[in-house]
């Protein structure tokens, strides 16, 4: 399928790619909760299988996808906004704009995040954009500045929260999964108005943890940014050298650490109780060495070749342009198919048989968003954001 005018069909696929990865993840939250244990628990004596599949998730997709869509989000964020100064005229139009269209996606987001899926992240989107937004005219060298300043504040904190020597005991642990297991027991088996309940207060849990997150979101923003103005995002294939260098960094450092925090989170689901590893610790490092692996993920496409990048842009290009349409039907379809107002298959899917679910899902919105496309421009969300925001046409 050939790519639009003016689009750019790298990024629609990597937009693609990154809406089926968080997928990956989220599949798992529509049952056990965003609050709660991510994979959720092994009954004794586990099928190897269950244990692969988990182990699989963790080391290729947690804490890899987000961190694209995010930068994939600042890319657009400077390529849509030169536009619409081309399109009125100046700065101030173009800002105004593009304001209205993140104020639709905060309540897009909020409506999205108390209704269907606490795991919402439109609403972190939305907010990072309106900082960044007086960004949009800035010289290059101030969001440059701008991204060291906020990443090196962001890194400081984090550091002082890393959670060394707090492994909880064994009373600890047996009250989370008490509590984990009434959690998990409402989403797939409750009714529409306890999990509504649950859902509502997780969500609002959730925003107090994206604003210790925004920042982090703010710097992918600004990398996007940087990206697209030098040029490394538009014309990868001028700037060979310097993405074979973030995809040997990238999977060289990136894969081997994930491989290990993923093994201390695969453990932790089959036995609760260890004690070897302080798997809180190490998915702190999974956050970040999640996005070394992910950046390792874009170059690989960067670098990938023309054939190659035809065929992907076949299957994953459509999707990536309707990214905003299939991540707001996934979180439909996830809830329904595994939460008890819908048909609580949660309850009894393994997570092998979760991973296949989500497989099937990413293959009926592939054929979804080719078919859709052959007719109209646009997503259907996408179609509606544009006139709710009055963007030119």
């Amino acid at each position: 399928m050939p790519a639009r005018h003016g689009r750019l069909p790298q990024l629609d696929v990597l937009r693609g790619i990154a809406v089926f990865g968080i997928l990956l993840v989220n599949i798992w939250g529509f049952a056990w909760g965003t609050i709660s244990l991510r994979y959720g628990t092994l009954p004794a004596q586990p099928p190897v299988l269950d244990q692969l599949v988990i182990f699989g998730v963790a080391a290729l997709a947690q804490f890899k996808f987000y961190p694209i869509f995010a930068f994939l989000f600042g890319a657009g964020f400077a390529l849509q906004t030169r536009s619409l100064k081309r399109q009125l005229g100046s700065w101030e139009e173009a800002q105004a704009a593009y304001r209205r269209r993140l104020r639709w996606l905060l309540a897009l987001g909020l409506l999205h995040g108390f209704c269907v899926w606490s795991g919402d992240v439109l609403t972190s989107y939305a907010v990072a954009g309106m900082l960044i937004l007086p960004l949009a005219s800035a010289r290059l060298s101030r969001v440059r500045n701008r991204a060291w300043l906020v990443a090196g504040g962001f890194l400081l904190f984090m550091c002082l929260l890393i959670p060394v020597g707090q492994q909880g005991g064994a009373p600890d642990t047996a009250h989370d999964l008490q509590s984990f297991a009434a959690r998990y027991a409402i989403y797939t088996q409750g009714g529409a108005w306890a999990v509504a309940k649950l859902r509502a207060n997780d969500y609002l849990t959730s925003l107090l943890y994206a604003i210790v997150m925004l920042p982090h979101i703010v710097v992918l923003f600004l990398l996007g940014i940087v990206s697209v103005r030098l040029g490394w995002l538009t014309q990868p294939q001028r700037h060979g050298r310097l993405w074979r260098w973030v995809c040997g960094v990238g999977l060289g450092v990136g894969l081997p650490f994930n491989l290990l925090a993923a093994f201390a989170i695969t453990w932790q689901v089959v036995d609760p109780y260890q004690q070897v590893f302080d798997a809180a610790l190490f998915e702190a490092g999974l956050f970040a060495g999640g996005p070394v692996l992910a950046a390792g993920y874009v170059a690989a496409l960067m670098l990938a070749g023309p054939f190659l990048l035809r065929w992907l842009a076949s299957w994953l290009a459509p999707v990536g342009r309707m990214a905003l349409s299939n991540y707001l039907l996934q979180s439909l379809l996830g809830s329904w198919l595994l939460q008890g107002p819908g048909l609580g298959w949660g309850a009894r899917l393994r997570p092998a048989e979760m991973l296949g679910l989500a497989i099937l899902m990413m293959a009926g919105q592939v054929l979804f968003s080719r078919y859709w496309l052959r007719h109209f421009r646009q997503g259907p969300f996408e179609a509606l954001w544009r006139r709710l925001a009055r963007l030119p046409g």
